[in-house]
């Protein structure tokens, strides 16, 4: 026995560096926030297609460990999610037997061995970062390829059903209020944690931009329609320069943004390109059709932009209402912008919006809450070390099948 109060195994459904999109931005910033409270972190890592990362990941982890996705499976066969059945590790579980530790599930996809009688005494912990059946089911109305569209029709089936393997779990940490309500109603056991983020200054944007600006991954389908219904109906509409910025955008919407004068499409862009421009515009525009999880985006445009103007599904339930200007249907939005416009964003707004943010959204905060939710042993038993023998066949085993994904 040695002590270690604060040991926590991590399972992430991707290698969460570089922090570049929603779920791994939330998991790499818990990291760095974690570690800074003095947790020691066991890091499980699944990985398929991002490069392995020791250089970062390290500086807040003292042991990492990556897992090969099975994604040779077939993706439209079986009971279990796709996203759980390609992410069931033997080698994992077997680690996770080595101590006594708590364990944090990062989303319903790491979640297959949360149900093992090997870890029916381990506080359990779930990260949910959305309801994911109902994710799925926008991301099939927003899909027009039909094999697609089928997938995730049917992972939202198979997602519905499996969501009850969350009564296995100690603790629920929910991304969203909606996403509290929802969970707890369900298995009970549920607080909201909200998101973390890569926002840990706040500063004063100036008082004025001049141009509007929407953000966001533009290959992801709800970012591209959400684009494309912002162009239509509101850019088309004003005098003021629009930009639209986001990497790997479809065809259509570079052809959309080609019909206005007043819309420049900016992609291939770092990440510091896109936050300066968060900072430069004078108002962000967010727009999105599903009410699901926490946007980070928002979270982006409220830390270092000026004025947000957002339609109701973009905030409602966040917690963020009270800081953004929000127009119920499109003719409201760009009334909302035009009105905006006309105003500075002044120090005074600013301060307000800061404190705002910082009582309730900062990762320091964010990070406290998690701990004090975590029921940590006073002392970190070893539990029978893994026969090395075994440890390498299940390696042997895993590296062997991974040919097969190629």
């Amino acid at each position: 026995m040695h002590p270690l109060p604060k040991r926590l195994h991590i399972i992430a459904f991707d290698v969460p560096y570089p922090a570049d999109y929603g779920g791994v931005i939330d998991i790499y910033h818990k990291l760095e926030s974690l570690h800074a409270q003095g947790v020691d972190i066991v890091l499980h890592m699944y990985h398929y297609g991002r490069k392995k990362n020791k250089t970062k990941l390290g500086k807040f982890c003292s042991k990492l460990y990556y897992y090969k996705r099975s994604t040779y499976k077939n993706p439209f066969i079986g009971s279990t999610p796709y996203i759980v059945a390609s992410r069931g590790s033997d080698l994992l579980l077997q680690r996770l037997t080595q101590d006594n530790a708590p364990i944090l599930f990062e989303g319903l996809h790491c979640t297959f061995h949360l149900k093992s009688s090997k870890l029916k005494n381990r506080f359990k912990i779930v990260r949910t970062h959305n309801i994911e059946h109902h994710y799925y089911r926008h991301l099939e109305k927003s899909e027009s390829k039909y094999f697609k569209k089928y997938f995730f029709r049917l992972e939202a089936e198979r997602l519905s059903k499996y969501e009850k393997v969350l009564k296995h779990a100690d603790l629920i940490a929910a991304i969203s209020p909606n996403d509290e309500a929802h969970f707890d109603r369900k298995y009970g056991n549920t607080f909201y944690l909200p998101a973390f983020h890569s926002n840990n200054v706040i500063k004063y944007p100036r008082e004025r931009g001049d141009f509007l600006l929407y953000h966001g991954n533009l290959a992801v389908p709800e970012n591209y329609e959400a684009a494309k219904e912002l162009i239509r109906n509101v850019f088309s509409k004003l005098l003021v320069k629009c930009v639209i910025a986001g990497n790997n955008p479809p065809r259509g919407l570079m052809q959309l943004c080609l019909q206005y004068d007043n819309v420049e499409l900016k992609t291939n862009l770092k990440t510091k390109t896109i936050h300066d421009l968060i900072a430069s515009a004078h108002i962000n525009v967010l727009h999105t059709n599903q009410n699901t999880g926490i946007k980070l985006k928002l979270l982006n445009a409220l830390y270092r932009g000026k004025f947000a103007v957002v339609n109701p599904l973009m905030v409602e339930g966040s917690g963020l209402e009270q800081l953004c200007a929000i127009g119920q249907n499109f003719d409201e939005m760009k009334t909302k912008i035009e009105e905006y416009l006309l105003l500075d964003y002044s120090q005074a707004y600013f301060e307000k919006r800061k404190q705002t943010l910082i009582e309730k959204f900062s990762n320091i905060s964010g990070a406290n809450k998690l701990i004090e939710h975590i029921d940590f042993p006073q002392e970190i038993k070893a539990g029978r070390r893994a026969d090395n023998k075994i440890v390498q066949g299940l390696s042997q085993l895993s590296s062997f099948m991974s040919y097969f994904s190629l």
